[in-house]
């Protein structure tokens, strides 16, 4: 049996095996904002811009699930799943620490 102990609104402690799907109220959906403009972004193409504008490059790799870009400049590889619907707040932080003070994960 696996899971996390957390204290109830009546201070009681219990065994929940899914914290995420238990509390929908911390289950809040993330935002991936492009800072210089304040724009959300709400599609791979609008990324794909941003981050070509950035100096980014497509990378095509030998994963076909998977979008992934690289700058010539440095080692860094960001992979993206290829359907956007996948897109959570692992792959937006990944985005945000390789792109220092140009992007910023909100809860929307």
């Amino acid at each position: 049996m696996s899971g996390v102990w957390m204290f109830d609104n009546n201070g009681v402690i219990r065994l929940v095996e899914n914290p995420a799907a238990q509390n929908n109220s911390t289950n809040k959906k993330k935002a991936l904002v492009y800072l210089p403009t304040g724009e959300v972004v709400s599609s791979y193409s609008s990324l794909d811009q941003i981050l070509r504008g950035l100096g980014w490059e497509r990378y095509h790799g030998h994963d076909p699930q998977f979008l992934q870009f690289h700058k010539q400049s440095s080692i860094d590889l960001i992979s993206l799943p290829r359907d956007y619907s996948k897109f959570n707040s692992v792959y937006m932080y990944d985005i945000v620490v390789k792109n220092p003070n140009v992007f910023h994960v909100r809860d929307m």
